[in-house]
């Protein structure tokens, strides 16, 4: 296995670094946003293309509203603090796909927002569009889907050194190899960085919705909301997100660092310090 470990070691030598906007963060970066936006753009046309959207007049307006509010409390704030190259080629876009049965939000690279029909009653008014508005903008701020997407390649190339590795051992042997890496790859480091990126979203959101003038305590309120529907959820080691208690005690326990940016309902300029570390 030596053979694995030198190899996955001189990828990492050789990989690109950047930094999460606000934390400090160090990530993965093999794939420029010169490249991964345009895909975007194209991808989240052709979604679009695919749904109906919803003619829900009001709802549509409000995720607009907001979508807009919180577009411009960013990037101020990144201008103001001289990050304005880390979201630069977003073109912001906010719509609503009519499915009921789907209770999810999403942010592609880019600044490209879609929300379902089947979310909004938990949200039930602006200030919960808000709560999901900033956690989905965060993500794409962060770069979240660019680090998931070299990360994927390095667990590819991964498995590329393993399968030369173990070419010579039995057949039985190779089997248990190869178990062995998609066990550990995946529960051992895709999944823990997908719970990284939604802790990461979390906290970013409570501060992207409070520039934007929106009272950060509704995040929590809106994951109590969120939990009620009730469902299991599986064993949080084994799940990209935390689970809803967690999450409402992470956000919580953050309160009092996002409140910093909220001025009382109007959206409050500068905020603080641009490097603020989120996640230790």
């Amino acid at each position: 296995m030596k053979k694995v470990f030198s190899f996955l070691l001189m990828i990492a030598l050789l990989i690109g670094c950047a930094t999460v906007p606000l934390t400090g963060r160090k990530q993965m970066s093999l794939i420029p946003n010169s490249q991964i936006l345009p895909l975007s753009y194209i991808s989240y046309k052709d979604v679009l293309g695919q749904n109906k959207l919803s003619t829900n007049t009001e709802q549509v307006t409000m995720i607009r509203t907001v979508g807009a509010k919180i577009e411009k409390a960013v990037e101020d704030f990144m201008a103001q603090n001289n990050l304005s190259s880390n979201i630069e080629g977003y073109e912001w876009e906010f719509n609503l796909i009519q499915d009921d049965n789907t209770v999810n939000a999403w942010c592609m690279p880019g600044g490209k927002v879609a929300f379902y029909t089947g979310i909004m009653p938990i949200c039930q008014d602006e200030k919960g569009v808000a709560v999901v508005m900033g956690h989905e903008i965060a993500h794409a701020v962060a770069n979240h889907g660019r680090e998931r997407m070299s990360q994927q390649m390095i667990q590819q190339l991964g498995g590329v050194a393993l399968s030369v590795a173990v070419q010579d051992e039995p057949e039985q042997m190779q089997q248990i190899y190869y178990m062995a890496y998609a066990i550990g790859s995946t529960y051992g480091a895709m999944l823990p960085y997908s719970r990284l990126h939604e802790k990461e979203a979390d906290k970013l959101g409570l501060i992207f919705m409070a520039m934007a003038g929106y009272d950060p305590h509704e995040a929590p309120v809106f994951w109590e909301r969120m939990a009620k529907p009730g469902g299991s959820q599986p064993p949080e080691f084994l799940s990209t997100h935390p689970s809803h208690e967690h999450r409402i005690s992470e956000l919580n326990n953050y309160m009092s660092t996002a409140m910093k940016y909220y001025s009382g309902g109007k959206a409050k300029k500068g905020g603080g310090k641009a490097s603020i570390i989120l996640v230790k």
